[in-house]
């Protein structure tokens, strides 16, 4: 062998396979904004905000109730009360859809309404689940919300609305826009009674729902990077034919504008309910 082939030679290097590790399903989640890996139960430990970059993960309507209320006690109001076909549908479209909600959140509707405390306040308090519908108002969630304004008049309690929702349920067409007109005027009664209305914005804030009660609230709270509006980015893109600017209708950009009065962080929000509810009571005096 010529001693040229000893310096040719191509070393030879072992390949170790790394050992496949299994993760067993439902115990990580993956933020959808920063990618970070997230032990579940750090997760709920954290309010379901992310460590790592703040990202508020969507709750259902019970998640959000026992976050916000003491003790985790909650009387449930008018939970017997569920939608109808009433224009009706031919091929029963509404009625398969709303029996296949129904099974999948547990709910009655898109709205779970009820009486606790917070911070040993007594409050009534209404929260919608996106799940159900995509939160949308229907005649039955108008009624919910139209009874819990009447309920805050007699008792004369705070009302909270927690808002989640892509607007008015179009499968019952003019029944569901005229909710906007029945919870907006339940509420000017509400006002007139000297009550208070706090009105919180969560991801999505839109439409209907967003255009009628959800902004008349006396005091307006955005979760961070919510999307607030009527119509969402897309739709106003194509029909004005423009570029929007960055961060449009995200709870920052509302915010400096003007159009809610501040932003508070998930784990913050029950404390600073508190203070303001606390405020109102003194002034009440």
């Amino acid at each position: 062998m010529h001693i040229s082939d000893w310096f040719s030679r191509k070393p030879k290097y072992a390949v170790l396979k790394p050992e496949k590790r299994e993760i067993p399903e439902g115990l990580w989640t993956r933020c959808p904004k920063c990618l970070e890996i997230i032990y579940n139960k750090e997760l709920e430990r954290n309010l379901k905000v992310c460590t790592k970059c703040g990202y508020h993960f969507k709750l259902n309507a019970w998640e959000r109730i026992f976050q916000l209320v003491d003790n985790k006690e909650f009387y449930e109001l008018d939970g017997y009360l569920e939608s109808v076909d009433a224009l009706p549908f031919d091929d029963g479209i509404y009625i398969d859809k709303l029996k296949e909600d129904r099974e999948k959140t547990g709910l009655t509707e898109a709205i779970v309404t009820g009486k606790g405390k917070l911070e040993g306040f007594d409050i009534l308090l209404g929260v919608f689940d996106f799940g159900f519908i995509g939160g949308s108002m229907a005649s039955v969630v108008g009624e919910k919300v139209t009874r819990l304004f009447e309920y805050g008049v007699k008792e004369q309690l705070p009302v909270i609305i927690v808002t989640a929702t892509g607007g008015a349920r179009m499968y019952e067409g003019m029944l569901s826009l005229m909710q906007m007109a029945k919870t907006n005027a339940a509420l000017g009664r509400y006002r007139k009674n000297r009550g208070l209305f706090i009105s919180i914005l969560a991801d999505p804030s839109t439409a209907g729902v967003m255009a009628s009660f959800a902004s008349q609230g006396d005091v307006i709270i955005a979760e961070p990077g919510a999307l607030i509006g009527f119509a969402g980015p897309r739709v106003i893109e194509q029909t004005i034919k423009e570029k929007l600017p960055e961060g449009f209708q995200s709870s920052e950009f509302v915010f400096q504008h003007g159009m809610v009065d501040m932003i508070v962080d998930r784990n913050r929000l029950k404390s600073v309910l508190g203070r303001i509810i606390k405020i109102w009571i003194m002034k009440q005096k």
